[in-house]
């Protein structure tokens, strides 16, 4: 009986020292962009370009979030990408407090600039949207960026503090503040004033707005961001500054928009430094479950000796289930290389589908 009293008392004393759990509701979802792409580009001696290859862009999404009595919610995401050749990368990981006097954000995540930006309509977002989630172009030949967004990231995703105001009369606004834009790691504090680290800390400002004007659907927004460096003397960098403005209009089916961002590259006095100017028009029209879209990017980098890019997308999206939808896509390239340099260009058709879970 003494030794039962003790094992109790024990079992017990485990039961008060374990930590408390929050009340929280788990959620898991993330999303498989998946396509086939027929590519012909320019191509460097004994650099052959597979005239068909699969391209992808996978994550899976884990959070969980809990409503307290006092009407505050609290949560955590993470998202993770799973398409690092069996090793699965964290690309985002934050909490956030939330209620009706807004959200902050805590963790690495993009900033306020990025969040309240305005994207132009697409053909298909994935291939020719604010972000390129994936490109059927390689970087050889003359082509010197497969990949080209127009997302405000100039502090990436380094932990950052956001808050983001609640909407009001379509307004919302947002303002956000990383430490340190060249973070090293994030379990330990970081070190500037080195050859690797020539940032410090960043500041973004966002302002959007959605509403309705005599029947016309109205998405309007502006950005700004800047990020300091660390003032080395032996960097040849300047701060980053990077801006935004987009409108985007809905009547009746169809869309228009357009953006234009300038970002400044940290330009300072060191040779291949200059502004980086991107414009980006786009129109849709949806009918039922499709959207037919066409897009124009065009984007000067003056950073490598004045190298511009020309980009004409077409392509329609088909919705044939709840978050499932088939997709495709021709894209034309056009670079036009500065000096005595070739221009390189490229074209694509890409077949795939998007599932998000």
């Amino acid at each position: 009986m003494k030794k039962l009293l003790l094992a109790s008392v024990a079992v017990t004393g485990l039961a008060f020292a374990a930590p408390a759990h929050a009340d929280v509701d788990l959620e898991i979802g993330g999303y498989f962009k998946g396509y086939g792409a027929f590519v012909s580009q320019d191509e460097s001696v004994n650099n052959d370009i597979a005239a068909f290859d699969m391209v992808r862009d996978t994550e899976l999404h884990l959070g969980g979030e809990t409503t307290l009595d006092n009407g505050l919610t609290v949560g955590a995401h993470f998202e993770f990408d799973a398409d690092g050749n069996d090793a699965m990368g964290v690309d985002e990981s934050y909490v956030y407090f939330s209620g009706n006097w807004g959200r902050v954000n805590v963790g690495t995540e993009n900033g306020a600039g990025y969040l309240l930006q305005v994207a132009a309509p697409s053909a298909d977002a994935n291939v020719d949207g604010i972000a390129q989630y994936v490109s059927p172009f390689v970087t050889t030949g003359g082509l010197t960026a497969a990949t080209l967004d127009y997302n405000m990231v100039p502090s990436a995703k380094n932990d950052k503090i956001t808050y983001l105001s609640p909407i009001m009369s379509g307004f919302q606004a947002g303002i956000s503040y990383t430490p340190d834009s060249d973070a090293a790691a994030d379990n330990t504090i970081s070190m500037t004033n080195t050859a690797a680290q020539q940032y410090e800390e960043g500041y973004e400002i966002g302002l959007r707005y959605e509403g309705e004007f005599e029947n016309v659907g109205v998405v309007a927004g502006a950005g700004y961001a800047i990020v300091k460096e660390d003032g080395t003397t032996t960097s040849a960098t300047d701060d980053k500054e990077a801006w935004n403005i987009g409108l985007d209009l809905d009547v009746a089916a169809f869309g228009i928009g357009a953006i234009y961002m300038e970002d400044n590259n940290g330009e300072g006095t060191g040779a291949g430094t200059g502004d980086t100017e991107t414009m980006v028009v786009g129109v849709d029209y949806t009918t039922g479950p499709f959207k037919l879209g066409v897009s124009y990017f065009n984007q000067e980098d003056k950073a490598t000796t004045g190298v511009e890019y020309d980009r004409y997308t077409a392509g329609v999206v088909y919705e044939y289930g709840p978050g499932m939808s088939f997709r495709g896509s021709v894209q034309m390239l056009d670079q036009d290389n500065a000096g005595a340099t070739a221009d390189a260009d490229g074209t694509a058709v890409l077949l795939g589908t998007q599932i998000n879970f």
